[in-house]
């Protein structure tokens, strides 16, 4: 592993443009490898490193887009706000009771639209739905998230993935654009 290390962080700084998260693509994907294949030959590791860092990448990006698309879905339901802090929909509701922001009729579209998705979310299949806000409002990882779920970190993924598709159509179907 000492021989790679160096090489696989460049890779995964290049790969991704941040040496945090780099740094923790490469120690994920060097844990995977000694959890699940600390048994094999020294011969077949470098391999098997090199798929688990691939893999590892990917799963990276597809984090950052659903994330990105969420953030961005909720962060225009609260136009304004830079406070990363908060939750946003609290923000919303925070800012719906207390310091009106915008016309009535901007407060009541911020409001319905606020409803519609947590109408959706509640409509989701369980698995999904436990999935989905431990994901992505709790911002668990996928291993913890596996881990409380009881489920192993591919039907994490799998579930997320769902709930967000499902939710995108639901939303796109009610009018609602992300």
């Amino acid at each position: 592993m000492k021989g790679v290390e160096r090489r696989a962080f460049k890779q995964a700084v290049f790969a991704v443009r941040e040496q945090e998260a780099a740094l923790d693509i490469v120690q994920d994907a060097m844990l995977r490898l000694a959890e699940k294949y600390g048994d094999r030959p020294g011969a077949e590791l470098p391999l098997l490193f090199h798929r688990i860092m691939q893999n590892a990448i990917r799963d990276w990006f597809r984090r950052q887009k659903v994330r990105s698309l969420w953030t961005t879905l909720l962060s225009s339901l609260a136009p304004g706000r830079d406070d990363d802090e908060q939750d946003p929909l609290e923000t919303i509701e925070a800012a719906a009771g207390s310091n009106p922001e915008g016309t009535p009729a901007e407060q009541l579209e911020k409001a319905q639209v606020l409803e519609i998705i947590e109408q959706e979310v509640s409509r989701l299949p369980e698995r999904q739905r436990e999935a989905f806000v431990m994901r992505y409002w709790e911002e668990l990882d996928v291993a913890e998230t596996a881990r409380r779920m009881r489920c192993s970190e591919g039907s994490v993924k799998t579930h997320c993935s769902r709930a967000t598709h499902a939710l995108a159509a639901a939303l796109r179907a009610r009018g609602i654009t992300l």
